[in-house]
């Protein structure tokens, strides 16, 4: 099987272009080399994506013959990365949604623009 293929059967990407496109920007190992997306697959490979600032890594166990079902992944591959990098992606992924709330974004509502003039006023 493919690699963009089996990527994108085991819903590590939403479509199968970006699958390949991820395969042609370098953003995908096999066996510790970047890879082409028509590269064929066996199990035993290993897989690395890179998930800045890591690379995410996964040991291959079968090929399945369409994309499976969120429950059936297990059965065909183990995200063998370790503990740290894990814990360095929650930490980036909690930042990013800690700083979407945090800050303010498009032109201010009526309400907010009135406190804003009484505060410029005192």
């Amino acid at each position: 099987m493919r690699i963009d293929k089996y990527l994108w059967s085991i819903r590590l990407f939403k479509t199968r272009s970006l699958a390949t496109f991820s395969c042609n920007e370098e953003k995908v190992k096999l066996n510790e080399g970047f890879t082409k997306a028509s590269k064929e697959i066996h199990a035993g490979d290993v897989i690395a994506l890179k998930a800045p600032p890591v690379w995410r890594t996964f040991e291959i166990l079968a090929t399945p013959k369409s994309r499976v079902g969120a429950k059936l992944v297990p059965d065909y591959m183990i995200e063998t990365t370790d503990e740290e990098s894990l814990k360095e992606i929650e930490m980036i992924r909690l930042l990013n949604s800690e700083n979407r709330t945090i800050g303010i974004v498009g032109r201010p509502t009526k309400r907010h623009r009135r406190n804003l003039d009484k505060f410029k006023d005192l």
